[in-house]
């Protein structure tokens, strides 16, 4: 694995690659680009870019040990997520690996789902939030669990979706986020569904079939979740966020509130997304979409006035040809400790 080192020794390679070559007068960027302008931003794109090649690096490392070529590939693509990046006067362009684990492409990802679906949703009178959930289980069965949960859900679904269709019934509208979490005390994941629904009855109905389908033997009530949305933002963002929980701690028990507690299970996160692989994470149901309300055209675009930058992952920053940092985001001290000492590569 290559080290990691932070707030080391300076090396950055764009000077030197560039030496002895002509800078390009022009070049071709594609999309809409990030306002510049945007200093926040750009420390919280430093950030992302920081954690996203320290659990990379782990992450090859897993694959490798595994034999898994295909993770491995995709590790690396997002290792390399936004290594180069081009800016004029006051926008930002670069490359996207589009991976669901990526924390720099699911930021993105986030933006446009919320706004997709947020004025939809608005308009909805009495959202509820549900959480359906079944007993935890091992490493072993966590791709069969969650390939159940999804043909489970779609089956509840596309019955009252029939029902309605004749007439008879209900039809049930929401949004539903598929996550996963880790148990390092019992070594147990805990794949559940987050679900935003029109309205309480389509979550008692819901909720009602799931334990149906489950059975007492795997989902008891007093594990599953009802309530009312009262911020109906707040609950979008919290459904659409990433599949699984990086940052888990020691003992669930013994949550402590301080940062530096924080650990990076790194071979039960890559059971969970080889788990996830090729799965629909984020889905709705009962009602359409309209992608291209709000969406941007992406188009080609012709820069002479450029900057080029690459990250540099001593300085956790991206670095120009004269050694100019972009964002100047300064790594605070608990992610220091959590990246570089608390990375946790075996399951005990």
């Amino acid at each position: 694995m290559e080290e990691k080192s932070f707030g080391g020794d300076h090396i950055y390679t764009l000077a030197e690659n560039g030496t002895n070559k002509p800078r390009q007068e022009y070049i071709f960027v594609d999309g809409n680009g990030s306002d510049l302008s945007k200093t926040d931003a750009l420390k919280g794109r430093a950030k992302r870019k920081t954690i996203t090649q320290s659990m990379m690096l782990s992450l090859i490392d897993i694959a490798k040990e595994d034999g898994e070529l295909e993770m491995e590939k995709a590790y690396w693509n997002t290792y390399h997520c936004q290594q180069r990046i081009i800016t004029d006067d006051s926008r930002l362009y670069g490359k996207y690996c589009k991976n669901r684990f990526c924390t720099l492409c699911c930021s993105i990802r986030k933006a446009e789902l919320i706004n997709k679906y947020y004025p939809i949703m608005r308009n909805w009178e009495s959202p509820y939030f549900l959480t359906l959930t079944v007993k935890s289980c091992n490493a072993n069965n966590l791709s069969l669990y969650i390939k159940k949960f999804i043909i489970g859900f779609s089956r509840i679904t596309s019955k009252y979706r029939k029902r309605h269709q004749r007439g008879r019934g209900k039809l049930l509208m929401g949004i539903r986020s598929l996550e996963c979490n880790f148990n390092p005390v019992k070594k147990t994941y805990n794949p559940h569904f987050h679900i935003i629904t029109k309205d309480k009855e389509t979550a008692e109905l819901l909720l009602e079939e799931w334990l149906r389908l489950w059975t007492r033997k795997f989902a008891k009530r007093q594990a599953q979740n009802l309530q009312k949305v009262y911020n109906l933002e707040s609950g979008l963002i919290e459904i659409i966020k990433y599949g699984s929980k990086i940052f888990t701690e020691p003992d669930l028990k013994k949550r402590s509130k301080t940062k530096d507690a924080g650990r990076i299970y790194i071979k039960a996160l890559d059971t969970i997304l080889k788990a996830m692989k090729g799965k629909r994470i984020f889905d709705r149901f009962g009602f359409n979409t309209f992608s291209t309300v709000g969406k941007k055209k992406s188009v080609t675009q012709l820069l002479s006035n450029f900057r080029e930058w690459e990250y540099c992952s001593e300085r956790c920053d991206w670095i120009n040809v004269d050694g100019d940092c972009l964002t100047n985001y300064k790594v605070p001290d608990y992610l220091i400790a959590t990246l570089e000492n608390n990375i946790e590569h075996h399951i005990q």
